[in-house]
């Protein structure tokens, strides 16, 4: 007798095989795996027990004997020694452009242009974000493949929110690089949340504090029953502690009365210094900087005081992001139930101090703030690669910043406003401008403001094949699908006919991060601007769709009129022309309001002839 092997939808056929599916955690400073083992999430140590792997990669002169790369704990050591070629921090160059990268010129190694993005230079030739982020994923793969002896089926990755598309397809490349199946992007808060959601049981609101070695995050969340929504999320893609350790470096020379350091060993050696000290402020009151700049040796002594002083500005950004992200929210501070501390450098007492003041309450502490992200990570690749029963896991991320496409007059019309859930798919009809149309150019925009001008553009394209009809005949449906990746695909069909036009937004490589915080920071400054911009904008598409209507029924109907009367809708014609050249959104409208009146008479006259026409030589019976 025959058996038949029965699973759950989703479930591997063999009850007892179980995929080897990770969480990483892609960091700046360090990277980490984990994955769940015998029903807890752990992070996987390499063959000296140590979990944490330094996001740093060496290319070594193959015309010196050296062939390859150094990864991790290897690179790190030659960071002084051999600062040109030791790449550190790529993943704020991932997704980017030379010129948008903040300080790139105080790198320790040369950043170029090629191909639309950043590379780096380096003695085994240029080398792309994409290839050293492969390199470090690469590692962590062969880690967690060691650890199971056995091939990996997928990862979770986790990214900034802040990633915009650009930056989220880099990480998607690099992984391919290494041969990783990504089983799904999520952010690092969510990542969070999930692994103390999970391990404690907390259900309210709560905002994620995610402070990392190169990138900053706040996110706003609500725990309901294994469903995680994210209600706002804010932050900085260029704010992190390597800042507060240049910061730090800075203040020390301007104590010496040196300027910055030219020589990029220097550099390295400054910012290594930097960030020994300040560990070292976490559990003392003062440290002594020492380091070598232009031949001399200089020594500072520095105080807990010293160090909050001369980096108080970056706090107050992170904490400016914080409220911002509340007011997106729409919940108060008080209304927050807890704060889940994320990323290493929030284990600085300043940070941990200047959330606890906000919040009026100790934030959350209690799992490793250099692990939780990976933790969460695990937890969710193990659901979607069908290990876990848990099938309440529920997770509804969202979007930085509006999408919609281009309208009439250069306007934006959103269709899928920031902050909205995904993954989503939304739609929207739109129509034809002129009589016998036949094709529709489309423009995909992102940003928080009304003209198109003020947007970023994502991409174009063209749908063709619409059958000729009157203007505002033709239904085409515009439908933008964004996947649980964050990345966005856009359709346009023609209800009638059925064509259809289709694009994947894979932008070019290259958003600022002042540009995302100016974008939303623009949308909410110039509201008022924007209004009126937008009113002027439709009052004078309206005014020129009337004027050519009305053109239209003159050149078949003209005849109907009296030459007093033709000559009065001719002066209200070009009252209304003139009066559209302004930036008098309500002048515009009542011109077009009187243009409308004075021929309400000739289109009465225009309906009579029609109807007569219809009715000419047919008896009122077959009528």
């Amino acid at each position: 007798m025959a058996l038949l092997q029965i699973s759950e939808p989703g479930q591997s056929l063999d009850p007892h095989q179980r995929r080897v599916a990770v969480g990483i955690d892609l960091g700046t400073t360090h990277s980490l795996v984990a994955s769940v083992r015998h029903g807890v999430a752990e992070c996987l140590p390499d063959e000296q027990g140590r979990v944490i792997l330094p996001s740093v990669v060496r290319y070594l002169d193959p015309a010196q004997g050296g062939s390859g790369r150094q990864i991790g704990f290897d690179a790190l050591a030659a960071q002084v020694s051999d600062p040109a070629n030791t790449i550190s921090s790529v993943k704020r160059l991932m997704g980017r452009r030379r010129a948008q990268v903040g300080d790139v010129d105080k790198l320790s190694y040369t950043v170029v242009d090629e191909q639309g993005m950043a590379q780096l230079k380096t003695v085994a030739g240029l080398k792309t974000p994409m290839e050293v982020s492969a390199e470090i994923l690469a590692t962590l793969r062969f880690r967690a493949e060691d650890t199971f002896n056995d091939d990996l089926y997928g990862a979770v990755i986790t990214v900034p929110a802040y990633f915009d598309d650009a930056q989220r397809q880099a990480t998607k490349d690099a992984a391919q690089l290494a041969g990783i199946n990504v089983l799904r992007l999520i952010n690092e808060p969510t990542a969070a949340a999930i692994a103390y959601g999970l391990d404690n049981g907390a259900e309210g609101v709560y905002a994620i504090y995610d402070l990392g070695g190169g990138t900053f995050d706040i996110s706003i969340l609500r725990l309901t029953r294994g469903v995680f929504e994210v209600m706002a999320t804010g932050g900085d893609s260029a704010l992190g502690g390597d800042d507060y350790d240049q910061a730090l470096a800075a203040w020390v020379l301007a104590q010496q009365g040196l300027s910055e350091a030219a020589d990029a060993g220097e550099r390295a050696a400054l910012h290594k210094e930097a960030r020994r000290v300040k560990e070292a402020l976490s559990n003392a009151g003062s440290a002594v900087f020492q380091a070598q700049v232009a031949g001399r040796p200089i020594e500072q002594a520095v105080t807990v005081a010293d160090f909050e002083a001369c980096t108080a500005a970056l706090t107050s950004r992170t904490m400016s992001a914080v409220r911002k992200a509340l007011r997106d929210a729409g919940v108060g501070k008080d209304e927050v139930q807890g704060v889940v501390m994320v990323g290493g450098s929030t284990r600085m007492p300043v940070v941990r101090r200047a959330v606890g003041e906000f919040f009026g309450r100790d934030p959350l502490v209690n799992l490793n703030p250099d692990e939780v992200v990976a933790l969460g990570a695990a937890i969710q690749a193990n659901a979607l690669a069908g290990n876990s029963r848990d099938g309440d896991l529920l997770l509804l991320d969202v979007i930085p910043l509006s999408l919609g496409i281009e309208t009439m007059g250069g306007l934006v019309e959103r269709i899928v406003p920031r902050n909205t859930a995904i993954p989503t798919a939304l739609a929207q009809d739109f129509t034809t401008y002129q009589d016998g149309q036949t094709a529709l150019a489309l423009h995909v925009v992102q940003g928080e403001r009304d003209l198109v001008a003020d947007c970023r553009s994502l991409a174009r394209f063209t749908l063709r094949g619409i059958p000729p009809m009157a203007a505002g005949a033709a239904r085409i449906r515009v439908t933008f699908t964004i996947d649980a990746d964050g990345l966005l695909s856009v359709t346009a069909k023609e209800q009638v006919s059925g064509v259809e036009a289709k694009i994947d937004v894979k932008p070019a490589y290259g958003l600022s991060d002042d540009q995302i915080a100016q974008m939303l920071q623009e949308g909410f400054a110039t509201a008022q601007q924007d209004m009126q911009a937008r009113a002027l904008v439709e009052a004078r598409v309206d005014a020129d769709r009337l004027l050519v209507a009305t053109r239209s029924a003159l050149a078949v109907d003209g005849d109907l009129l009296t030459e007093d009367e033709r000559q009065q809708v001719d002066a209200l014609m070009q009252a209304l022309k003139t009066i559209a050249a302004g930036n008098d959104a309500a002048a515009i409208e009542a011109a077009s309001t009187a243009l409308a009146k004075g021929t309400e008479g000739f289109a009465a006259q225009r309906m009579n002839r029609g109807i007569q026409q219809a009715l000419a030589g047919k008896n009122i019976q077959d009528v």
